[in-house]
């Protein structure tokens, strides 16, 4: 059996099982101090023994030294070794990605991904993240994929300044839902009418990532999750969109639905936990 820690900026979910068919699920684990959140992740799993974890983790992520970056929003956690923490907790091997590649490889493994080698998985919710699987295998380097943090052209009349603290109106200042939301004067983008120009406006910012994807990556699919992504026409606008921008240039990933859904960050830590060499920090 294996373990699963899927680590939210706003909640935790663990999990212990062998797949999708048997693993049994937490409840959901606000996200506060290190001590507090980490105490209850233990809790769960007490008297189960596992043979490895993987965690899927909110980021930025120092993955050569297994801990959470100086850069992620959330303040107490910048710098906490989770990866250490873990270990010696469990007493296991630990597995250490970002939520966005262990989604990315869930998916691969049992959703929209199957047999499928080269893709780029993103999710458009809270935030605008990704991971790109390329020849079967999770891209790293410097860092890893900052998909969301990419730069885009303006949508005609669009003066909203964007509201990522750090780039402003960078791909996620831009399109991720408290940016709509901030952009129209709503509480959530949710809110707004199905007819509302806010979804054409991030169509056309999602259908440029697509397009810079496909020339960055030359993937054979582009698998789209999270609320804003797979709200009703949305994929559709976006395939639009890229394929007006792209201009028939080179060809462009075939744009698919998520399959794993809401358990998408739990399949993921097990699939990082099961599928990947365990072997601490790299």
């Amino acid at each position: 059996m294996y373990g699963a820690i899927e680590a939210g900026g706003t909640k935790f979910i663990c999990g212990y099982g062998s797949g999708p068919s048997d693993i049994q699920v937490s409840t959901s684990i606000p996200t506060t101090t290190p001590k507090e959140t980490m105490r209850r992740v233990i809790e769960f799993f007490e008297g189960r023994k596992v043979k490895a974890t993987g965690i899927a983790c909110f980021g930025p992520l120092e993955l050569s030294k297994g801990r959470i970056g100086k850069l992620t929003p959330k303040l107490e956690w910048r710098g906490f070794p989770i990866q250490d923490a873990v270990e010696q907790a469990l007493g296991c091997p630990v597995s250490l990605d970002t939520d966005v590649n262990g989604a990315a490889l869930g998916e691969h493994l049992w959703g929209a991904a199957q047999q499928k080698d080269h893709f780029v998985y993103v999710t458009v919710g809270t935030g605008i993240g990704g991971g790109a699987m390329i020849h079967g295998q999770l891209v790293h380097g410097l860092l890893h994929p900052e998909i969301g943090h990419m730069r885009v052209r303006r949508f005609a009349g669009d003066s909203f300044a964007g509201n990522c603290p750090v780039h402003g109106d960078c791909l996620e200042g831009l399109a991720a839902g408290p940016a709509i939301a901030e952009r129209w004067g709503v509480a959530k983008a949710e809110e707004l009418s199905a007819n509302h120009l806010a979804w054409p406006m991030t169509a056309h910012y999602l259908g440029q990532m697509a397009v810079n994807l496909a020339c960055a990556y030359s993937p054979e699919l582009l698998i789209l999750g999270g609320g804003i992504a797979l709200r009703p026409g949305m994929i559709d606008m976006i395939r639009q969109s890229a394929k007006q921008e792209m201009n028939g240039y080179a060809p462009l990933p075939k744009i698919v639905k998520a399959k794993l859904g809401s358990r998408a960050g739990v399949l993921g830590a097990l699939a990082l936990a099961k599928f990947r060499k365990a072997s601490g920090k790299r």
